[in-house]
């Protein structure tokens, strides 16, 4: 008598696969045991493998081991694609495209066959706990960051994102590579790309290198990676209204995401004026020292390299931080800068880059990935503190998880189930079901691989056991901007904290039609082919989870909610202005002070709502008070705008101020008081 312990049979005992449709395979399966149908399929599988190869490479493989990994017998993804088609014909079952790379030996493809295609096993679902401390809400208040098509501003790239423009452009000339000789149509030719195109930062050779008390040479000598990370760390602490100068010796925290780019030469082939300072310019660890080094920061300072997920995995270690309360606030994010163009020549041998530079993400007509640069960072806390504090709130990280592939087939391959459980895991730390998330911002890179699989990973996780009337939005901004690499994951979960903010799911660009390698209709997951309105949902926050999968092999995952609404203001936290209203402007130099001024009237001009008391508290509070300095007075915001334009362009105004702080305190009036007086007195005053 067959032990199935199986529900999923017809009376006659005849097993169906999940398509619905039987073949003789599946029908000589009824009658077999549990074990028996685990051996048939192991043997399917291996019988299977063994004519694709022979097909493929005649005489590489003679035999095939149930434990052996698919990549060991040296299947590449071609023969992966017609090992599936095989098996999906031969079990009337619809079946991933990925299967090969997400169980990587026979007996794992077998297992996954047994449970998940047909239906005639107990699933197994990965067991997840909460992590200690993870009920703890991380407030995100501040982000900056720079992107390509000049983007500057978290505003600027919803901007792009909103308006649906991309940004290829053709690869730089001021960083020396011979662009002549890097082409080559033959994509097997050594030492070349196929790209003509990508996305990139064309001013990231620019940096102010006097505003960090950093001297010509040593700027020469640094990593432009590490020069970014320092001028958006700045930024955002400043977006945070947070003084930068405040945070010296504190315990703040500094996780960045970076990877080694090959800038300048090699150690030993140092030009002697910046031999002495390639060491520490050139160091993947000192783009996260850098920054605690100019701040002044003595909280732990990370520089993590996981490849492609290294700002998520940043940001997930940031968050663990500041729940065990190693650190009060911490900077975490990611950067990428290609200085020499050897990402291209080396994604170009194994066909992985797009040759028109776009990411097709989830499209059908997907063919790779467009590599890119950027940088962004966000300030961290605990909502309690920043509630306590009174910090703007934009978003909160309400639970994340990190994992690794393991031994999977192969160190680059993606591997669906570890992205399965990496979800699995974040929403369990984050305490929340798949169901109450209503959007994803996924890794999504264009490859026709890659994305099958964590498409079908989504579905398993967040698709199933979901009302139709409300599926799970999918999209990617590398559809926009490109693979931005270290700096993907953090770019991923600015845009949903705006998107949050502004009630709308931006469409996700150059999809001809979604892949027919993913069965959609497996699960409520919907493709993000148009712009969404983002509706309020009932009694709880918008949520969405971001994606991230390192060619390394570590995955990461964050679910990011909605901030809650401010608190109103207790009586007398509101400033409370009469008469004139002082704004205070500094800088390091007088070009500097004029440009601080004309960067403010621009941005109060484009937000005539913002009230110009809080502009004067602000400038006040959160901004740093450099040598150079000017108040600008004015009883309305047309007198203060009106001095701020003559400050930028160097005229002189009534309502105007300014001068260069000497850093002496020298006394004004010595007062001593009432009874005898003698030389000296008062001089404690000076």
């Amino acid at each position: 008598m067959s032990q199935s312990g199986n529900s999923e049979f017809e009376a006659s005992g005849t097993p169906t696969t999940r398509a619905g449709r039987a073949t003789a395979f599946t029908l000589r399966l009824a009658d077999l045991s549990m074990a028996e149908r685990r051996a048939s399929l192991i043997e399917l599988v291996s019988r299977t493998t063994l004519d694709v190869m022979s097909a493929v490479l005649p005489g590489l493989l003679e035999t095939v081991s149930a434990e052996q990994t698919f990549k060991d017998m040296g299947l590449d993804s071609l023969a992966a694609v017609e090992l599936h088609d095989r098996l999906a014909a031969e079990l009337g079952a619809e079946l991933p495209i990925g299967i090969a790379f997400d169980y990587p030996t026979p007996a794992a493809l077998a297992d996954y066959l047994l449970t998940e295609a047909l239906g005639l096993g107990e699933r197994r679902t990965a067991e997840v706990t909460a992590a200690v401390g993870s009920d703890e809400p991380i407030a995100i208040v501040g982000m900056a960051c720079r992107y390509p098509g000049g983007v500057a501003t978290p505003e600027e790239l919803w901007e792009l994102i909103t308006e649906g423009r991309e940004t290829v452009t053709g690869f730089p000339a001021d960083r020396g590579w011979d662009l002549d000789r890097l082409f080559d149509d033959d994509p097997d030719a050594g030492n070349t790309t196929y790209a003509r195109v990508g996305h990139f930062l064309h001013d990231a050779a620019e940096f102010d290198a006097a505003f960090f008390g950093i001297s010509p040479r040593e700027a020469v000598a640094m990593d432009p990676q590490q020069r970014l990370i320092l001028e958006t760390c700045w930024e955002a602490v400043e977006r945070a209204g947070i003084n930068p100068q405040t945070l010296h010796q504190s315990q703040t925290g500094v996780f960045i995401g970076a990877e080694p780019q090959d800038y300048g030469p090699r150690l030993h082939q140092a030009p002697p004026d910046v031999e002495g300072y390639l060491v520490t310019g050139a160091a993947p660890s000192v783009v996260a020292g850098r920054v605690a080094y100019t701040l002044g920061l003595e909280g732990p300072a990370v520089t993590v390299d996981t490849a492609c997920s290294a700002s998520l995995v940043a940001i997930h270690l940031a968050c663990q931080s500041l729940r065990t309360g190693e650190s009060p606030l911490v900077l975490a994010g990611g950067v990428t800068v290609m200085s020499a163009p050897g990402t291209y020549t080396a994604f170009s041998r194994q066909r992985v880059i797009a040759a028109d530079g776009r990411c097709k993400a989830f499209s059908a007509d997907a063919d790779g990935t467009g590599f890119s640069e950027g940088v962004g960072v966000l300030v961290l806390e605990r909502l309690s503190d920043a509630v306590a504090a009174g910090h703007r709130v934009l978003g909160v990280i309400r639970g994340s998880a990190v994992n690794q592939d393991g031994a999977s087939n192969g160190l680059t391959a993606p591997n669906g189930p570890s992205q399965e459980r990496v979800i699995r895991q974040a929403l369990a730390n984050a305490g929340v079901p798949g169901a109450e998330v209503d959007a994803v911002e996924a890794h999504g890179t264009g490859t026709a691989l890659g994305d099958p699989i964590e498409a079908h990973a989504l579905l398993a996780t967040y698709g199933r056991d979901r009302d139709p009337a409300a599926p799970l939005w999918l999209g990617s901004v590398k559809s926009n901007i490109g693979h931005t690499q270290a700096a993907a994951g953090v770019a991923g979960v600015i845009k949903m904290v705006l998107a949050m903010r502004h009630g709308l799911l931006p469409q996700t660009l150059h999809v001809s039609a979604p892949t027919t390698h993913v069965d959609w209709e497996q699960g409520q997951v919907r493709l993000l082919e148009q712009a969404q309105e983002w509706p309020q949902p009932d009694g709880r926050p918008r949520r969405a989870g971001v994606s991230s999968f390192g060619v390394s092999g570590t995955n990461a995952h964050v679910i990011v909610e909605q901030a809650p609404e401010p608190q109103p203001d207790a009586p007398g936290d509101a400033p409370v202005v009469s008469g004139v209203v002082p704004w205070v402007v500094s800088g390091r130099g007088e070009e500097a002070l004029r440009a601080q001024a004309s960067r403010l009237a621009d941005h109060l001009e484009a937000r005539p709502e913002v009230p110009v008391e809080g502009v004067g508290l602000s400038l006040v509070r959160a901004r740093a008070a450099f040598e150079d300095r000017a108040v600008v007075v004015g009883a309305d915001r047309e007198e203060l705008l009106n001095g701020l334009h003559a400050l930028a362009a160097g005229e002189s105004d009534p309502g105007v101020v300014s001068g260069t702080a000497s850093g002496r305190r020298e006394a004004v009036l010595v007062f001593p008081g009432q009874g005898a007086q003698w030389a000296g007195m008062g001089v404690e005053l000076a």
